[in-house]
C-alpha cells in the first residue's frame, strides 16, 4: 500500500527517533516530501543531510512554502515531512537547474525524455524561481509525453515573492526544478484541480510585449490600467495581490489564468507566462460559491474510491482570502486519507491527455492507492460547509457584479452591432474612406486611408483635404466637392502625392453626409487605379508589340508597312520585305523548354538588329518567324548584303542551359511593285520563298518568283495530302535486305517507307519526308514506321528466323521530340521483339542539334538494348573528339563514296579511313548504295562488316521480302 506518515521537523534527535520508531530505513521504495516555511539555503543544505544520512536510498523532492498543510491542517513557516511508503511503486528524483538550458522549454523536454525511459505513470514537479517559466516546462513535457499525469507546486517563500527553493537528495536549486517520478503497474492514481475564475469588465489587447514581459495594453502602460481597474491598494499589494485577480488568457481553446508577479517602475508588468502581441487579456476573479460546490461534489466521489495517500498543493491566495472554506476542506480531506502538502505560488493542472497548465486561486492534488481492488465504504463521509456570514457577502457582491457585467452587455450590444458596422465598412474596406465638415476639413480616415497616403490620422484631421491635391486639380476638385454637398454624387479621377512624393492616380467618389435632413459634410471614397492604368496601357502594348523581343508584332508591323507602302507609292520607290525564318527552332523549344527558347530568340533579334541598315523596320509575327521592311536603296544587290550579314550574324554560336548551339535562318525576299501591290501579298511571295530556302537545305536567301507561287500551290495540297495519309493507310513499308559480307548471310533489313496516293500515285520520300519533318507530322509518321518494322521483324523471327535484325530511320525531328525514348520501348512492347534485334538510324546532323541531348538519349538507348547506328557517315560535320565517346553500334558509310569506289582513289581512302575507324572503336561498318561486284570485293577486303545495295536487293514489299527471305536462306544454308 501507498502508505504516508509526517512529522512536524524540530531537529535532528527528534527525526531520527521518528525515523527508527517507524522502521523508515527497513523500506526501498520511500518518497520522502519536503515543505518548508524557512527559505534559506543553509537550513535545507543541513535538513538534506540529515536525511540523507539517515535514508541513503530514500527520494527527497522538496521546496519551500508560503504555507503547509499537516494532516489536514494550515502551519506557518514550519517545516513538514511526510513520508510515504510504496511497496509495488518505484521512484526516480530530478534536480534540473534552468542556467543548463537554452530555455524553460528544453528543460521540460529533457525532464520528459527522462521520464518515458523511466516509464513513469505520474510526476510531481516543484519549479523555484520567477525566471523559470513554469508553463514552458510544462509545454515542453506534453510535446514529448502527451498522457503523463502531473501534479505539483511553484515554491513559495511566505508571501515575500524574493527567492523560494526546490532540492532533492542532490542538490538545491532557486532557478529550476526538483521532481520525482513515480512508476508501478499496481499504482492507482487520481489527480483533481479546481479553480473557477471568472471574466469580468472589458477585455484589453497586448499591444507591445517581450517574453513574459507586458510593455502595454491597449497602447497603455499595464500601470495605468491597474490603477483605473483595480486602485492603488492593489498595486501596493503587488505581487501578492496579483493572485486575486489575474487576466484571463485564450490559449488553445482554453481560458488559462495569467498572474502578475512584478511590476517596474516604467509601468510595465512581468507576468507568469508569455503572452504575445494580439493576446486578448480579461480580468478575472475567483467564483467561490462554483470552487465550494465542486469541492464539496470531488470530496464525495473521491471518498468512494477510498485512497491510501493525499498529496494536496493549495493556493496561497485561498488561505489568504478564504481561509475558513480552506481550512474546512482541508479537514475533510484528512478524514478520507492523510492529507499533506503545502501553499504554493501556483499549481500544476494536468490530468491524463489534459493540457497542462500553471493555474492560481486551485486546490490540486494526487490521491494515490497501491491496492488493485478497492472496497466501497459502507458508512459514508458527510462533507458540508456552512457559509459564513462573510461569505455571503462575497456571494451576493459576486452576483452583484454578474448581473451588472451581464447589464452592461445587453445596454451596449445595439449600440456595439451599430458601430461594428459602420466600422466594419470603415476600417476595413479595401478602399481608403474619409470624411469632411462643410468647409471641406477632415473630420475621420479609415486605416486604408493612412495606409495609402502616408499620413497618420493626428497629422491630417482637422486640415483642408484641397491642400493635398495638385494646384492644377484644385479647382476641379472644388467644383465636385461643392455638388456633393448639394446632394450630387460625383465621380472623378485625380492624381494626388503621398507624404513620401509618391504621384499616383486616384478615382474618387464623393457623396453627402445627412444627419436630421442637413448636410453636414461629405464622405470620399476612392482607390489607387495607377496600376490599373498601367495595366490599360500594357494591354494596348500587348496588342501591338511582342512581349518577348518587344519589337512590333503582326498587327503593327502589317499597319506600319502599308505606311510604307503609301511614302513609297508616291515617291515611286522600291521596298523588300524580308521573312526570317529560323531553321529547325522547334528543335530547340522541345528540348530546352519553352522559357529557355524564348531567350534564344530574343537574342537572335538582338542580333538582326545590329546588323540593319538604315530605313529598316523589324518586327516578330509569331513563334520562331522575324519580318523586315528595307526602304532605302532596296536593290537585289542591297538586299542580298543586308541578308547576309543577317544570316552570319544569327549563325554565331550561343549558349542557352549551359550549352552551345548552332542556329541558321531561311530568308524569303519580296520586292514592291514587282512582287505584289499591297502588303498582304507582299508578305505572302515573302513566305512563299522562305519556304523554297527551308526545302533547299536553310541558312540561305531567296527571291520570290511567280513559277515559286506555282510550286507553293502544289506544296500546299501535298501537304493537304499528306496529313490524311497516315489515317488513310496510304503508307506502307519495303524491306532492302542487309548481309554479313565475310558470310554472305543475310542478317536483317532496313525498313523503308513508301507513299501510294490514290490521286498522284506513289510518292518520293524525297518530297513528301521533308514536307512532314516541316509540319511536325513526321512525329506520327515515324512512330507509325518504328511500330510496324518490329511488329513485321518478329513475326518474321516467328517463323523461324530468330537472329533477323531490323533498321529502322530516326528523323532529327522525331529524335528530339520528349517522350521518344518511351515510344521505343511501346514499340519493343507491342511486338514482342527483343531490343538487341532493333537497330535505330541516326544521321550526324541530328546529333550535332543538341550533342549532349542527343548522347542521353542514345546511353538510354543502349541501357534497354537497342543499338544505334549513325547514318550518312563522312558527310555532315563530325568531330572526331567525340566520336570516340559516342554510344553507337554502327557506322554507315554514305553511298556517295560507295559509288566511285573503283574509279577514284580518294573514295577508297575514305571508306578504309572510316572502316579502319570503325574497328578501332569496336563499331560495326555498313555500306550502303552497293551496286556492282567489285564494290563488294574491294569492300569484303578492306574487312568492312555488312553491306546493302541493289546489288544485293532492291527494296522489296513485304510478301517478296518474304519469299526472298525463305530462298535465300535455303540458298546459304
Amino acid at each position: 500500500m501507498a502508505q504516508t506518515i509526517t512529522c512536524l521537523y524540530k531537529n535532528n534527535s527528534e527525526l531520527n527517533r521518528f525515523i527508527d520508531l517507524n522502521e523508515l530505513t527497513e523500506y526501498p521504495n520511500l518518497l520522502v516530501q519536503v515543505f518548508t516555511g524557512t527559505p534559506e539555503s543553509l537550513f535545507i543544505a543541513k535538513l538534506q543531510k540529515e536525511l540523507a544520512d539517515k535514508l541513503p536510498f530514500a527520494h527527497i523532492a522538496g521546496c519551500t512554502t508560503s504555507g503547509e498543510i499537516h494532516e489536514g491542517c494550515i502551519r506557518e513557516k514550519q517545516t513538514i515531512i511526510c513520508f510515504t511508503i510504496f511497496e509495488k511503486t518505484e521512484l526516480k528524483s530530478f534536480l534540473l537547474n534552468r542556467r543548463d538550458f537554452k530555455n524553460s522549454y528544453e528543460m521540460g523536454k529533457t525532464l520528459a525524455r527522462e521520464l518515458a525511459i523511466f516509464n513513469t505513470e505520474a510526476v510531481i514537479i516543484f519549479p523555484a524561481g520567477f525566471d523559470v517559466d513554469s508553463t514552458d516546462i510544462l509545454e515542453g513535457i506534453n510535446e514529448i509525453q502527451p498522457d503523463m499525469v502531473i501534479s505539483g507546486g511553484l515554491a513559495g517563500d511566505n508571501g515575500l515573492f524574493q527567492e523560494g527553493f526546490s532540492f532533492t537528495q542532490d542538490g538545491i536549486t532557486s532557478d529550476g526544478l526538483a521532481a520525482v517520478a513515480l512508476q508501478s503497474g499496481h499504482l492507482s492514481v487520481r489527480h483533481f484541480e479546481n479553480y473557477q475564475w471568472q471574466e469580468i469588465g472589458k477585455s484589453f489587447t497586448v499591444t507591445k510585449a517581450e517574453g513574459s514581459i507586458i510593455y502595454s495594453l491597449d497602447h497603455k502602460r499595464p500601470l495605468t490600467i491597474l490603477k483605473r481597474y483595480l486602485g492603488e491598494a492593489f498595486i501596493k499589494d503587488l505581487p501578492k495581490s496579483g493572485t486575486e485577480f489575474p487576466f484571463l488568457l485564450q490559449y488553445r481553446g482554453e481560458k488559462v489564468s495569467v498572474f502578475i508577479i512584478k511590476l517596474f517602475e516604467n509601468g510595465a508588468i512581468k507576468v507568469n507566462r508569455r503572452v504575445e502581441e494580439g493576446d486578448t487579456l480579461t480580468f478575472a476573479y475567483a467564483n467561490l460559491e462554483d470552487i465550494i460546490d465542486r469541492s464539496l461534489q470531488e470530496l464525495k466521489e473521491l471518498d468512494q474510491v477510498s485512497p491510501e495517500s493525499i498529496f494536496i498543493y493549495n493556493c496561497m491566495a485561498r488561505k489568504q482570502f478564504a481561509r475558513d472554506f480552506t481550512e474546512k476542506e482541508l479537514a475533510m480531506f484528512q478524514r478520507i486519507a492523510p492529507a499533506n502538502g503545502f501553499f504554493s505560488y501556483g499549481e500544476i493542472s494536468c490530468c491524463k491527455g489534459g493540457l497542462p497548465q500553471m493555474v492560481g486561486h486551485s486546490l490540486t492534488y494526487l490521491a494515490l492507492s497501491e491496492n488493485s481492488v478497492q472496497s466501497r465504504k459502507e458508512q459514508q463521509n458527510e462533507f458540508v460547509y456552512e457559509k459564513t456570514d462573510q461569505f455571503n457577502t462575497i456571494t451576493s457582491l459576486t452576483h452583484l457584479m454578474h448581473a451588472s457585467q451581464d447589464d452592461i452587455k445587453a445596454l451596449n450590444s445595439s449600440l456595439k452591432m451599430s458601430e461594428q458596422y459602420y466600422k466594419s465598412l470603415f476600417d476595413n474596406n479595401a478602399d481608403f474612406v474619409y470624411s469632411t465638415d462643410l468647409k471641406g476639413n477632415f473630420t475621420s480616415v479609415n486605416p486604408a486611408f493612412e495606409k495609402t497616403f502616408g499620413y497618420s490620422q493626428e497629422e491630417i484631421i482637422g486640415k483642408t483635404a484641397l491642400s493635398y491635391v495638385n494646384d492644377m486639380d484644385v479647382q476641379r476638385v472644388r467644383m465636385h466637392f461643392y455638388r456633393a454637398l448639394r446632394g450630387k454624387e460625383q465621380y472623378y479621377n485625380v492624381y494626388i502625392d503621398s507624404k513620401s512624393g509618391e504621384t499616383n492616380l486616384f478615382q474618387l467618389k464623393n457623396i453627402p453626409i445627412t444627419v436630421n435632413g442637413e448636410c453636414v459634410g461629405i464622405y470620399g471614397i476612392g482607390r489607387n487605379i495607377t496600376e490599373q492604368k498601367k495595366i490599360e496601357e500594357k494591354i494596348t502594348e500587348l496588342a501591338f508589340f511582342d512581349r518577348d523581343t518587344g519589337l512590333p508584332n503582326r498587327m503593327k508591323f502589317t499597319e506600319q508597312l502599308e505606311m510604307q507602302l503609301k511614302r513609297a507609292r508616291k515617291k515611286q520607290k522600291k521596298i523588300a520585305v524580308l521573312s526570317i525564318d529560323i531553321d529547325r527552332f522547334k528543335i530547340i523549344n522541345d528540348s530546352l523548354g519553352h522559357f529557355a527558347g524564348d531567350m534564344v530568340l530574343k537574342e537572335i533579334s538582338e542580333r538582326i538588329e545590329r546588323v540593319l541598315p538604315a530605313g529598316s523596320y523589324l518586327g516578330r509575327f509569331s513563334g520562331d518567324k522575324f519580318t523586315l521592311v528595307l526602304s532605302r536603296e532596296a536593290t537585289i544587290d542591297k538586299v542580298m548584303k543586308a541578308s547576309k550579314k543577317i544570316l552570319d550574324e544569327i549563325s554565331h554560336p550561343l549558349f542557352q542551359s549551359d550549352q552551345e548551339f548552332i542556329v541558321t535562318a531561311s530568308i524569303g525576299v519580296s520586292l514592291y511593285p514587282d512582287d505584289g501591290p499591297d502588303e498582304h501579298i507582299l508578305l505572302k511571295n515573302a513566305d512563299i520563298a522562305t519556304n523554297r530556302s527551308k526545302l533547299q537545305g536553310g541558312n540561305r536567301v531567296t527571291f520570290f518568283s511567280m513559277e515559286m507561287n506555282e510550286q507553293a500551290m502544289v506544296r500546299l495540297e501535298l501537304e493537304s495530302y499528306l496529313r490524311k495519309a497516315l489515317q488513310k493507310n496510304e503508307f506502307y513499308l519495303c524491306y532492302q535486305p542487309l548481309i554479313d559480307l565475310e558470310t554472305g548471310n543475310l542478317y536483317g533489313s532496313e525498313a523503308l517507307i513508301r507513299w501510294n496516293h490514290p490521286k498522284l500515285g506513289l510518292v518520293s520520300p524525297g518530297e513528301f519526308i521533308p514536307l512532314a519533318e516541316e509540319t511536325g507530322l513526321i512525329a506520327d509518321i515515324g512512330g507509325w514506321v518504328l511500330r510496324s518494322a518490329c511488329q513485321q521483324n518478329r513475326r518474321w523471327q516467328k517463323l523461324g528466323y530468330e537472329s533477323l535484325s531490323i533498321s529502322v530511320n530516326v528523323s532529327a525531328y522525331q529524335f528530339q521530340q520528349p517522350g521518344f525514348l518511351q515510344e521505343v520501348k511501346m514499340a519493343l512492347e507491342l511486338s514482342g521483339m527483343e531490343p538487341q534485334y532493333l537497330t535505330l538510324e541516326l544521321t550526324e546532323s541530328t546529333m550535332l542539334r543538341n550533342v549532349e541531348y542527343s548522347i542521353q538519349i542514345m546511353q538510354s538507348l543502349q541501357d534497354i538494348g537497342v543499338k544505334v547506328s549513325i547514318d550518312d557517315f563522312g558527310t555532315g560535320y563530325s568531330s572526331l573528339s567525340y566520336l570516340k565517346d559516342l554510344p553507337i553500334n554502327t557506322l554507315k558509310i554514305d553511298r556517295s563514296f560507295i559509288n566511285n569506289l573503283r574509279l577514284n582513289t580518294s573514295d577508297v581512302a575514305i571508306v578504309k579511313a572510316i572502316i579502319t575507324m570503325g574497328h578501332g572503336l569496336s563499331v560495326k561498318v555498313v555500306a550502303e548504295g552497293v551496286e556492282t561486284l567489285e564494290q563488294i570485293e574491294l569492300l569484303k577486303e578492306l574487312k568492312c562488316h555488312y553491306a546493302q545495295g541493289f546489288y544485293i536487293h532492291k527494296p522489296l514489299m513485304t510478301g517478296d521480302f518474304e519469299k526472298g527471305l525463305s530462298k535465300y536462306v535455303q540458298t546459304h544454308s
